[in-house]
C-alpha cells in the first residue's frame, strides 16, 4: 500500500525511497510537476535483487523499468542482478531515483505496428491522457470531496465509477484515507505519464497541451489534498 501526502514543486524528477527492516514506513517523493510525495515501502531481505526494488518502483510510477537510475549513497546502482546488500542498502536507507536511463526496447512487432512520432500523435496521446482523468477520475475526486464535506463543490456532476454505484451500506465502510490514496496516486501516475511525453523543440502546440494538461491534473490533486487538509482541521 502506498500513500501520498502533498510537498512543494521541484526541478527535477528526483525521487527517495527510505526503508526500513520488517514494517512499511513513510519514503519521500519528489518528481517534475509535481508536489513532494510519501509514500510506504517495506525493506525487503538483504539478498533480494536490485532488480526486484526496480520493478516496484516501475509497476507504481508506470515508467518503463530502465527508464530511470537507482542511486544510494551517491553511487548509480548499476547491477541489477546484484543484492542489495552489496550497495549496503539497510534500514532508515536512501534510494534516489533519477531520470536518464535507457528505454526498454520495443518488441519487434511493435516497432513494425507503431506509427512514426509526430507532433499530431503526440498531442493525441497527451489529450488522450487527460481524456481519462476527466472522465475516470475526476468523478471519483468530486464524489470524494462531498462524502467528506457535503457543502465541498463539485466542478460537474459526478458518476464516479467506483463510488457512485456502491450500494449505501459499502459507501459508509469505504475508508476516507485509502480513498484519498488511491486517487492521490492515480492522479500522480498520471503526471509522471504526461512527464514522460516528450515534445519536440519545435513542437510548441504540443508543448502547450502537455502543460495546459499537466497544470489540469495538478489542480485536480491540489483540490483533492486541500479537501482532505480542510477535514483534518474541522
Amino acid at each position: 500500500m502506498y500513500r501520498t501526502d502533498v510537498g512543494f514543486f521541484v526541478p527535477l524528477l528526483h525521487t527517495h525511497f527510505d526503508l526500513h527492516h520488517g514494517t512499511i514506513i513513510p519514503i519521500a517523493i519528489a518528481l517534475a510537476f509535481v508536489h513532494s510525495y510519501r509514500l510506504h515501502f517495506s525493506l525487503p531481505p538483504s539478498d533480494t535483487k536490485l532488480s526486484v526494488i526496480r520493478q516496484e518502483i516501475a509497476e507504481y510510477t508506470q515508467l518503463p523499468e530502465h527508464s530511470f537510475k537507482l542511486i544510494h549513497a551517491g553511487a548509480v546502482m548499476k547491477d541489477d542482478n546484484a543484492p542489495i546488500s552489496a550497495y549496503g542498502i539497510k534500514p532508515n536507507s536512501t534510494i534516489a531515483l533519477v531520470g536518464g536511463g535507457e528505454a526498454l526496447a520495443p518488441a519487434p512487432s511493435a516497432k513494425a505496428e507503431k506509427a512514426p512520432r509526430n507532433e499530431e500523435n503526440t498531442i493525441s496521446q497527451i489529450r488522450g491522457e487527460l481524456d481519462k482523468v476527466r472522465h475516470t477520475l475526476q468523478p471519483d475526486v468530486d464524489v470524494f470531496l462531498t462524502t467528506l464535506s457535503p457543502s465541498a463543490p463539485a466542478s460537474h456532476p459526478a458518476h464516479s465509477s467506483s463510488m457512485v454505484h456502491a450500494p449505501k451500506s459499502s459507501q459508509a465502510r469505504v475508508d476516507s484515507e485509502q480513498e484519498h490514496a488511491r486517487l492521490g496516486e492515480l492522479l500522480l501516475q498520471s503526471l509522471l505519464r504526461l512527464d514522460a511525453i516528450t515534445a519536440e523543440g519545435e513542437w510548441e502546440e504540443a508543448r502547450r497541451e502537455r502543460k495546459g494538461a499537466v497544470r489540469e491534473v495538478q489542480a485536480l490533486l491540489d483540490r483533492l489534498d486541500g479537501g482532505w487538509r480542510a477535514r483534518a482541521r474541522s
